[in-house]
């Protein structure tokens, strides 16, 4: 299973035993912040995108949408999600709980600014009903992460 890639890949920070396990799903980001009773924005969603024959991720705040002109000017290329299949190959992990932790491929791994609002976040552990609460410090550290980039709009206040 998934969930114990991920748990076998956090023993070396000693935190495989912090894993949160739902009875119910949390494959959705509602679905998520309902099972841990906090607000959609907390769930870190990892996102998915086609880089020619690789792959790319983006950690971002649940309540955070992909800019398309953000990320092409970022990337250089226009955004296009994964397929589930192409999720599941390029991961290891099925869609609702794919995250950047026990990755079947190294791949670069990206963290949007939307998630330095919150002292803690809630990102996937493998499996479709589970999390982990991290700071952002600790996400980075998780994550192997390339950089903080600034991709998403619909999560801050218009001026």
């Amino acid at each position: 299973m998934e969930i114990d890639k991920v748990r076998n890949y956090l023993k070396k920070w000693g935190r495989d035993k912090d894993i949160l396990e739902f009875a119910t799903s949390s494959a959705t980001v509602q679905l998520a912040a309902d099972a841990l009773g906090v607000e959609p924005g907390r769930i870190a969603k990892t996102l998915s995108f086609n880089e020619g024959d690789s792959a790319i991720l983006i950690v971002a705040a649940g309540d955070a949408k992909v800019d398309n002109s953000k990320f092409k000017a970022e990337f250089g290329f226009k955004a296009k999600m994964l397929t589930p299949d192409e999720v599941l190959a390029f991961t290891g992990h099925a869609i609702g709980g794919v995250c950047p932790f026990g990755l079947d491929r190294e791949l670069p791994v990206y963290l949007d600014e939307s998630l330095k609002r919150f002292e803690t976040v809630f990102p996937a552990c493998g499996s479709s009903n589970s999390a982990i609460q991290l700071n952002c410090d600790e996400l980075e550290e998780y994550s192997g992460f390339d950089k903080w980039i600034s991709v998403c709009k619909g999560w801050q206040e218009e001026v």
